[in-house]
């Protein structure tokens, strides 16, 4: 499966980034020189995605006026949250009228990874199978990864399946998610433009065992402060 279409969850207000974050929203924070969401839409364009829509609220002018001075693909379509911040379910709801009926990306701005020999974007969508899934995430091990602590977010059984890692059994291992999944628009239907999360979605479908995920080869950088930035950086300067 090649996906045509993601969504980029660009409308946060980036307080966890700040004093950076303090004239221009987070997705025009910059890393190795490029901003954010440029990282993100390049990997996107590599994957195939020809239709990217943004959601903007944060410095929303500041973020319309990098991505129309954009060169390359994929085509930006602005999905507009300045009346209102609608959280990532939200905000994947208001867009739902741009994101077609085929399955989609949906991906935030502050995920980083150097592809090696696989396409991770391409895996992932690769493994989507619509009949039995309505998502499907990008996933790390404690190990593949930089800038995140905690437990862990997922644990996976073995086919492919997700459950909260807090729900699992004594010896899973613990899978942290990497910023990345595709969606099956049919689960934004009928729902309200309101703000919330989009664990709420996950956990409905995750009770009817129909979320998967792909643990990635690449390393993950997680770019959610300016210590981790500085990390992400660090290690970026080092690689070839």
């Amino acid at each position: 499966m090649t996906i045509r279409t993601a969504m980029v969850m660009a409308a946060g207000l980036g307080t966890r980034m700040r004093p950076l974050t303090n004239d221009r929203p987070k997705a025009l924070v910059e890393v190795g020189g490029r901003a954010l969401i440029d990282w993100m839409l390049d990997k996107l364009d590599a994957a195939g995605v020809e239709r990217a829509i943004v959601n903007v609220h944060h410095y929303a002018d500041a973020m319309e006026a990098h991505l129309t001075a954009r060169a390359g693909g994929p085509e930006i379509i602005i999905s507009d949250e300045r009346d209102q911040l609608l959280e990532t379910g939200g905000g994947l709801v208001k867009a739902a009228p741009l994101l077609g009926d085929d399955p989609v990306f949906v991906a935030n701005i502050d995920a980083l990874w150097i592809d090696g020999a696989v396409n991770e974007l391409e895996r992932l969508a690769s493994g989507y199978d619509a009949a039995s899934m309505d998502f499907r995430l990008l996933l790390a091990r404690r190990e593949g990864l930089v800038g995140l602590e905690g437990a862990g977010d997922f644990a996976m059984d073995v086919q492919g399946r997700l459950q909260r890692f807090r729900d699992a059994p004594a010896g899973a291992e613990p899978l942290f998610y990497c910023g990345v999944q595709v969606l099956h628009p049919r689960v934004l239907k009928a729902r309200e433009i309101t703000p919330f999360s989009t664990n709420l979605l996950w956990d409905e479908a995750m009770a009817k065992g129909r979320v998967t995920g792909q643990v990635m080869d690449a390393f993950w950088m997680h770019v959610g402060d300016p210590e981790t930035r500085r990390l992400v950086e660090n290690r970026l300067s080092s690689m070839p």
